[in-house]
C-alpha cells in the first residue's frame, strides 16, 4: 500500500473561502493544491522571494501549474506602474487554494522584484511598456 502524502490542514471555519470541503467531496477533483502544506508553502514563498530573473519567474509559474494546478497571471496594472504595487497578480478560480496563499504568493514575488528590479523591468518590457526606451 502506497502511503498518501500529507495534505494541507483545514483552515479554521469562517477564516478562508477555499472550498476545501467541496474539493474533497468531488471524486474526480484535482487534489494537487492540497499537497501545498504550510511547510511547503514557506519553501515556495522563500523561493519566490529569491527569483533570479524573468525567466526564473516564468519557470516558477509553470511549476505552480504543473505541480499544484495553480494558474498565476502577472501583468502590469491598468494604471501607471510606479511601484511593484502597480503589477497585478491574478489566479484562476480554484477550489482548495487558500485565501492566505492567494495573498502570500504575490507578496513574495513583489519582494523578489524589489530585491531584483530587473525582473519588473523585463516584465514591463515584455508587455511593450518600455519598448521605446
Amino acid at each position: 500500500m502506497t502511503p498518501t502524502p500529507p495534505l494541507r490542514q483545514q483552515c479554521p471555519p469562517g477564516v478562508c473561502d477555499c472550498d476545501r470541503e467541496r474539493l474533497l467531496e468531488n471524486p474526480g477533483a484535482d487534489l494537487r493544491i492540497l499537497l501545498l502544506t504550510r511547510m511547503e508553502e514557506q519553501r515556495l514563498l522563500e523561493r519566490l522571494e529569491n527569483l533570479k530573473d524573468l525567466d526564473d519567474l516564468r519557470r516558477m509559474q509553470q511549476k505552480l501549474f504543473e505541480q499544484l494546478g495553480i494558474r498565476l497571471h502577472i501583468a502590469p496594472g491598468l494604471n501607471e506602474v510606479r511601484t511593484m504595487r502597480g503589477i497585478e497578480f491574478g489566479f484562476d478560480e480554484q477550489p482548495g487554494l487558500c485565501r492566505k496563499t492567494r495573498q502570500a504568493i504575490p507578496a513574495a514575488i513583489r519582494r523578489g522584484m524589489e530585491r531584483n528590479p530587473e525582473i519588473a523591468w523585463r516584465l514591463l518590457d515584455s508587455h511593450d511598456l518600455l519598448g521605446g526606451l
